[in-house]
């Protein structure tokens, strides 16, 4: 019962987030059209079959069943229909054929302009509602680097400091993990070791070997200070308390959560803990519970643990911020295309469908709530403002690419030329999907 309500939420969640795109995506397109005067036969959300629909003016509003896009059926065009009945009648000054290229090239990238709009918003809206939480480089005095990590593997060692990436110091943490920054192709991190600046190159496939998961997530900052001691647990027991910092284990010197962590779950027996309570230092014996080699603690919070600034702004700094994420988002995915396309890092473990696409909304929004909701929403807005720019017949890129070679020969692409070719994309897109979707269920299932 429990995995059909976690799959009835994650379809309900992504069925929430394409809605929102496509319609603000189709919507951009219908504004634009009606602006220029042209006439609007059908918008519809989603593809068939029909759910419900209506008539008003000249325009036919529907919602499918099938919610992975929708279109915008504008009289005059070569599009998703493939209806071509049109072509050998007179031209009618409200169709798309009849308008200058240059208001035809508006429409079409109507769509992907209000996509990047919705994120710009969203990210605006975030910001001027609940500010922003960040760390200061400076209060984060060192790193713990498991052997063998990816950490390890660039060259990064326990108690270096990072302080800066691809040759720039940075202010905030949260500055040196930017999309734009850390899916530059000349990747390099700049670390202070032992009151010296050094710059650590990342090999080509660096994306590839930190994963889904992420970088930040395989590095340790916290230190070795627990919040909260179990009751009835074996740090209890052997006098442990909430704020304690273990110092070391067993003679070793510890200063770091996952250092702890590690030696914990490695033991062999007793361990014998040097603790620091209140500014002095006391030794005790703990014994980790055999079952589950755990011996009852919490780790601090980063709110805990580093100085946490809280940064508030205003409408038209909102705004900024807003621009700025939407525009860090937008280089980081189109270098992280450049990667897959060069080799640098696999398109099979980076390329995600429809199934990919639900667990992550899903997963984002279960982790922030409505928070994580819209974060992700903004990111999937700007990836389809830039999916729908590829130059393949069926997607906008693809018209726009007749429109510029009618601009420049003054001449339009003959209809049967752009049905086969819109055919041959519609044929390869609907290919790309299920492959694409087959990969998503075999990751899904460990494949």
């Amino acid at each position: 019962m429990e995995w059909i309500l976690s799959f009835a939420n994650t379809v309900l969640i992504f069925i929430a987030a394409i809605f929102i795109l496509v319609t603000v995506h189709e919507l951009g397109h219908f504004i634009a059209a009606k602006v220029f005067g042209m006439r609007v036969n059908k918008f519809s959300i989603g593809f068939p079959p029909k759910i419900f629909g209506f008539k008003k003016g000249e325009t036919e509003y529907v919602v499918g069943a099938t919610p992975l896009g929708g279109y915008v059926q504008i009289a005059g065009m070569i599009d998703e229909s493939m209806d071509t009945d049109f072509v050998d009648e007179e031209v009618k000054p409200d169709e798309f054929r009849a308008k200058p290229v240059w208001q035809r090239i508006i429409v079409i990238t109507a769509g992907v302009i209000f996509n990047f709009l919705l994120a710009v918003v969203i990210f605006s809206s975030i910001a001027f509602t609940y500010g922003e939480t960040v760390i200061p480089v400076d209060s984060i005095k060192g790193i713990y680097v498991a052997e063998g990590s990816v950490a390890d593997q660039i060259g990064l060692q326990t108690g270096d400091r990072l302080v800066g990436v691809n040759g720039e110091r940075a202010k905030y943490f949260q500055d040196i993990l930017d999309p734009s920054e850390i899916t530059g192709r000349e990747l390099t991190f700049m670390v202070e070791r032992n009151g010296e600046l050094l710059t650590l190159e990342t090999p080509a496939n660096f994306l590839d070997l930190v994963g889904q998961e992420g970088f930040i997530n395989q590095l340790s900052f916290l230190p070795s200070r627990f919040s909260r001691v179990l009751e009835d647990s074996p740090a209890e027991e052997a006098g442990l308390e909430e704020g304690d910092i273990v110092r070391a284990v067993n003679g070793e010197p510890v200063d770091y959560w996952q250092q702890l962590v590690e030696k914990i779950q490695s033991a062999e027996g007793s361990l014998d803990i040097q603790v620091e309570r209140n500014g002095e230092l006391f030794s005790t014996t703990v014994t980790p519970d055999p079952e589950t080699n755990m011996i009852g603690i919490a780790q601090t919070s980063a709110e805990e643990a580093f100085t946490v600034e809280r940064l508030n702004y205003n409408l038209a700094e909102s705004v900024q911020r807003g621009v700025n994420r939407s525009n860090a988002t937008f280089v980081g995915i189109i270098q992280g295309l450049g990667r897959m396309f060069s080799g640098d890092i696999s398109v099979r473990d980076n390329v995600g469908g429809p199934v990919a696409i639900a667990n992550f909304t899903r997963e984002a929004t279960d982790r922030g709530g409505w928070l994580g909701f819209w974060n992700i929403t903004a990111f999937l807005s700007i990836t389809l403002a830039i999916m729908n720019m590829l130059p393949i017949p069926a997607l906008d890129g693809g018209h726009f690419m007749f429109l510029v070679y009618e601009g420049i020969t003054r001449r339009e692409p003959s209809p049967k030329v752009r049905m086969a070719l819109q055919q041959i994309g519609f044929v390869f897109l609907i290919g790309l999907f299920i492959l694409i979707t087959f990969n998503d269920i075999l990751r899904t299932f460990g494949g």
